[in-house]
């Protein structure tokens, strides 16, 4: 059990060798006084990094999806150890070359400019088998941070929680996803608002929070 950035254990954190940033999303506080379910949904950073203890690991973790948030000369440079399972959906987050200056403190122009991406993605999460899902990017910060932030939002966690998780990720300011967050909530009324605007059915939304609640 590895320790948290307090020096604790870290309940959540996974020993997936040699991801650096793994973790399940379960046991996070919603609105309404429930918590995520446990086991359906994961986020990492470049699982290129694993040692085959690793990829064993995830094997072994009941995932049924993993949704790999890079851009394809990523996946080419750093393949992917499950490439070509049933499991593994490559789903380019971003476009191919960005139409903006990435800002560091907010992800809000991320979500801007990439919706048709974004809801492709949300959207492959939605329609995964029973089972996990698993989420990530090359540090799984910032492409994974912020559809992860999107999933945790439409299941009722609280922005407090989501901030608070995105701050775990090495290298982050929990600062820069409440600005994203209250980005959203400006321009589009909030994340599901924001969600139908680039194109993702109720279905789907209905999908994700029934995957990741658990009743009070």
């Amino acid at each position: 059990m590895r320790p948290d950035k307090t020096g604790r254990p870290d309940k959540t954190g996974l020993d997936w060798p040699a991801c650096r940033n793994a973790r399940d999303l379960g046991g996070l506080p919603t609105v309404d006084g429930a918590v995520t379910r446990s086991g359906v949904l994961f986020r990492a950073d470049g699982l290129f990094r694993l040692t085959p203890a690793g990829v064993t690991a995830i094997r072994a973790a009941g995932i049924t999806r993993i949704l790999d948030l890079r851009w394809p000369w990523e996946c080419e440079r750093h393949p992917s150890p499950f490439a070509g399972d049933p499991a593994y959906m490559h789903v380019p987050l971003l476009e191919d070359e960005l139409s903006y200056d990435p800002p560091h403190d907010t992800y809000g122009p991320m979500l801007d400019h990439n919706g048709d991406r974004i809801a492709r993605a949300f959207c492959a999460l939605a329609t995964a088998p029973p089972g996990g899902v698993l989420i990530h990017c090359h540090g799984g910060r910032d492409r994974t941070g912020g559809l992860v932030a999107l999933a945790l939002a439409v299941a009722g966690v609280t922005e407090e929680a989501i901030i608070a998780d995105y701050g775990r990720s090495p290298d982050t300011s929990p600062a820069a996803m409440a600005r994203t967050l209250a980005h959203v909530d400006v321009l589009y009324g909030g994340p599901e608002p924001y969600l139908h605007q680039i194109g993702v059915p109720p279905k789907a939304i209905d999908a994700v929070r029934n995957r990741l609640r658990r009743p009070h």
